[in-house]
């Protein structure tokens, strides 16, 4: 069976993500809760939700990430919830990314021409719940055991929740990767991706050599790509060339805008450098990113750029 990530990419030569869920929430208005981030938003304005996701599709997405990110049983249950009350907010997620596309192909004005889009269930870092910005260096002072009970509730549950695939995302450690990797392991049916948060253009934000991940998941049968997210993208193009060097697999990249996040202030700063993003989009598809989106302060028009620019004939998208 063909992964549907490959099936896009061999059809139209790039697959586009989506952007920031999170960015255009906060554009439309909303205020995020700092330790569930828009994952809040599934309680307080889940039509909202769906709209974000409707409004990258619209711009050009063919993989829409839930708004699971930063998710936890922990960070819920700071606001009352049960433990099965945060497994049915974690479905309801990936129902609304699914309403959204659906809603998209029922628009056959907007949709023409284009494949099924993908849903994918996202699956943040230990440090997204800490938001202390720890997601960016991987420092948690946690043994393994601490780190499989954090996250195997969550995975095992969006692993069948009928979205397309999962996707591990900013991950800052080789030992929170395997973890990860190890729990995959126990639904070999799921397919998924692993992006990585690096602090530079050839390391993870906790230090490691990229081609020490690189290796790492490359076993991974159902894992349908690698790269890299939440990152600088200065350090995107020396990134995509040590990785295309050690897989096989489709080479993701998505991302930020160049800001960096002020953990303590809770607020980006820094120049975004948005007007060089969607030409940098270029360079690295060049370079051999197969799977291109955006991160943090990446919004639809600079998804629908990056489509527009990628997919010159637009008749290539057909189904």
């Amino acid at each position: 069976m063909t992964n549907p990530l490959q099936k896009i990419f061999e059809h139209q030569g790039v697959v586009i993500l989506d952007g920031g869920l999170a960015t255009l929430l906060e554009e439309k208005g909303h205020k995020l809760d700092p330790h569930l981030w828009s994952a809040k938003m599934l309680i307080d304005a889940p039509d909202e939700v769906r709209r974000v996701h409707g409004s990258f599709l619209d711009a050009g997405a063919d993989c829409i990430t839930t708004a699971t990110y930063q998710a936890s049983y922990d960070g819920f249950s700071r606001f009352g919830l049960t433990p099965f009350d945060v497994d049915e907010l974690l479905i309801h997620s990936v129902t609304l990314a699914r309403e959204a596309v659906h809603e998209f192909l029922s628009d056959t004005a907007k949709s023409s021409g284009r494949m099924r889009p993908l849903v994918a269930a996202s699956i943040g870092p230990y440090g997204a719940f800490l938001a202390d910005g720890s997601e960016y260096d991987g420092q948690y002072g946690l043994d393994q055991q601490a780190l499989v009970d954090f996250h195997a509730r969550r995975f095992k549950l969006l692993a069948t929740s009928g979205a397309d695939l999962v996707a591990f995302e900013t991950i800052p450690s080789i030992d929170e990767a395997k973890v990860l990797l190890d729990l995959s392991d126990q639904c070999p049916e799921v397919w998924g991706w692993m992006s990585f948060s690096c602090r530079d253009g050839g390391h993870l934000s906790d230090g490691a050599p990229i081609e020490a991940a690189i290796e790492l998941c490359e076993n991974a049968s159902r894992l349908v790509g690698i790269g890299i997210n939440c990152t600088a993208p200065r350090f995107v193009n020396d990134l995509i060339t040590r990785i295309r060097g050690k897989t096989n697999k489709l080479v993701l990249v998505y991302p930020n805008s160049g800001e960096s996040w002020d953990a303590k202030e809770k607020k980006w700063t820094g120049s975004d450098g948005q007007e060089d993003w969607v030409e940098m989009a270029k360079t690295w598809h060049q370079t051999g990113a197969q799977v291109i989106g955006g991160c943090c302060r990446i919004g639809p028009e600079m998804i629908q750029e990056v489509r527009n620019r990628l997919i010159a004939n637009r008749g290539m998208a057909g189904n």
